[in-house]
């Protein structure tokens, strides 16, 4: 089974299209004011999001970082910044396109699939509330990481509401902080 990638690859696991789209910025707040007037929007900003149970290459980590979520068309949009802290591995880069997320229903084998066909964990972390999720390295082709979780209900009501909100969003008050 090919899960419809174009970089050549033959992955035998199965992972939907893509969910999310990600950019690496130095500040999620200017950069959810700067993309607003383009129409995408509103933005959710979750400052130094709390994470548990993180590895960074395998390695026992720490990943501090900010997201601003937005929707775009007919994707969640969100924008990234890690903060640099002692000991921590820098996993967000320049600014440009960071990951791309995917929901999957089986986080574990597809994680397992993607390292089978050469795209080695970069991040595997749980949420506060015990969702798990991992980055992988897409490698040149894609340019990329690829994120992927499974779409329980909390999640999923999340893209919700991130979602409705952008139905019929006037540009009013852009960056709300949740």
């Amino acid at each position: 089974m090919s899960d419809g990638m174009t970089d050549g690859s033959t992955a035998t696991f199965p992972m939907g299209g893509p969910v999310q789209l990600a950019y690496a910025v130095d500040d999620v707040r200017a950069a959810a004011a700067g993309w607003a007037p383009v129409g995408v929007g509103p933005f959710f900003v979750m400052e130094h999001i709390e994470l548990g149970a993180t590895r960074i290459n395998g390695t026992p980590a720490t990943f501090d970082h900010s997201s601003a979520y937005g929707w775009w068309g007919d994707v969640m949009f969100e924008l990234i910044c890690q903060h640099d802290t002692p000991g921590s591995d820098r996993i967000v880069g320049a600014d440009g396109l960071h990951h791309v997320a995917h929901f999957v229903d089986d986080l574990d084998a597809v994680s397992t699939g993607l390292i089978r066909d050469g795209h080695a964990e970069v991040l595997r972390a749980e949420t506060s509330n015990g969702m798990g999720f991992a980055f992988h390295d897409g490698g040149a082709a894609r340019g990329h990481l690829i994120e992927i979780y499974e779409p329980v209900p909390r999640l999923r009501a999340f893209y919700d509401m991130v979602r409705d909100a952008s139905i019929g969003w006037t540009g009013n008050d852009p960056v709300r902080t949740l």
